[in-house]
């Protein structure tokens, strides 16, 4: 079983061996040009990388949203060829192909983030040394061991009161928490216990990974307050729940006419509640007229 493990573990050594090395070289220059702590470093590098994914980043929550706004034309869609899968799936195609808009690439910046965190495994496991299957391998930086803070001054190894995988988990679930309010409620408890799936698989990890996962962690809050209250995720007061269109019983065409549709029926019901209601020059004349009358009736 060790000597499978130690096959996989070099074997993926190897597939990311350049981003180790690009990794590693920044680490190095920050901790030696710069005179840095590695914990530290450890961030500093976080933050560098998530500042250049956050394009994707954005793009990301751009496509999140063009998803949201075809979901009524799928569900169309779906209602009107509900018993031909294949012809659903086709018109579908094709009307993500008219609004340009890719179903996966939601998923871009987690697979480009994926090689750095295992790169940083990596990086973390040559800088402080390891044992495995009864093999130790030394350290290239002895000064990792003692180049934390506070209670985990080894980042090579585990922190030995687990405090650094529930702060993990935390500051994951509250930058996850910005986004589940903007995505479907089936998928927001999905997306709240992913923290506690990526914890409990990650709870024995060095707690140098650690400090790069939690700086990432509290970079994407920060990103995602951003995008979603200031940038392209922020809601517009029409797709506000109190702000809903009227529904229109027709087919939509497009997405273009179904909207003008709904909202010339909204403009419809204003005027029409507006011609149903008196106003207050109406009930001033009224008023004109019932004096006149009496005035009239005074005379005779």
């Amino acid at each position: 079983m060790n000597n499978v493990f130690n096959t996989l573990a070099d074997f993926f050594q190897t597939v990311f061996s350049p981003v180790v090395e690009i990794l590693g070289t920044v680490l190095l220059y920050f901790h030696g040009a710069l005179g840095v702590e590695w914990w530290l470093s450890i961030a500093m590098l976080t933050v560098v990388v998530r500042t250049l994914l956050f394009p994707l980043t954005v793009k990301q929550v751009k496509n999140m949203r063009a998803m949201q706004d075809l979901r009524p034309e799928m569900e169309r869609i779906r209602a009107q060829y509900r018993d031909n899968r294949q012809k659903q799936q086709e018109e579908i195609m094709k009307l993500y192909q008219e609004r340009r808009v890719n179903p996966l690439g939601g998923c871009l910046p987690i697979l480009v983030q994926m090689p750095i965190f295992i790169g940083m495994f990596y990086v973390i496991r040559q800088f402080g040394g390891y044992t495995i299957g009864g093999r130790t391998v030394p350290p290239t930086q002895p000064s990792f061991h003692d180049g934390g803070i506070l209670w985990f001054q080894n980042l090579s190894v585990a922190d030995p009161y687990h405090i650094l995988p529930v702060v993990s988990a935390l500051t994951m679930l509250a930058a996850t928490e910005i986004t589940a309010k903007n995505i479907d409620p089936q998928q927001r408890w999905l997306m709240r216990l992913l923290p506690i799936g990526i914890t409990v698989f990650l709870f024995n990890f060095p707690a140098g990974l650690f400090v790069y996962w939690i700086t990432s962690n509290l970079v994407t809050l920060t990103q995602n307050y951003i995008i979603y209250h200031h940038g392209p995720g922020r809601r517009s007061p029409g797709s506000e729940s109190g702000g809903k269109p009227i529904k229109s019983s027709e087919p939509a065409s497009g997405g273009n006419g179904s909207r003008t549709r709904e909202y010339s029926q909204q403009a419809n019901g204003r005027s029409a509640t507006q011609q149903t209601q008196p106003t207050a020059d109406d009930a001033a004349q009224a008023a004109k007229a019932a004096k006149r009358k009496r005035r009239k009736k005074k005379k005779k």
